[in-house]
């Protein structure tokens, strides 16, 4: 399990972030995605401990708390949503770019 951390500062780093979820227990993984295009941190991160127990620690003490002036959205994270060609606003109109036959 991994834990959602959002409206982060752009300044916030990952030694930042180990720091303040290691009062509440071991932390194993922290990651910061960046932007593809610019490689800028995208304001969020996600955070993986030892344990469920610790993890529910950290999201009950430091959801809403104010940190590096803003206040942090502190959650569970939820599977990422697999992007396959099924689904999505497109649905099943077939292709999706590329158009047909051109005389």
């Amino acid at each position: 399990m991994s834990i959602y951390v959002g409206n982060l500062s752009f300044e916030a780093t990952q030694d930042d972030l180990t720091e303040i979820f290691r009062e509440y227990g071991t932390v194993k993984r922290v990651q910061l995605p960046t932007d593809r295009e610019t490689g800028r941190f995208r304001g969020f991160a996600f955070v993986e401990m030892s344990s469920d127990a610790e993890e529910e620690a950290a999201i009950e003490a430091l959801d809403g708390a104010e940190w590096m002036g803003r206040d942090m959205k502190v959650n569970k994270a939820k599977p990422r949503e697999e992007r396959g060609s099924s689904g999505g606003s497109w649905g099943n109109r077939g292709g999706g770019g590329g158009g047909g036959r051109r005389y």
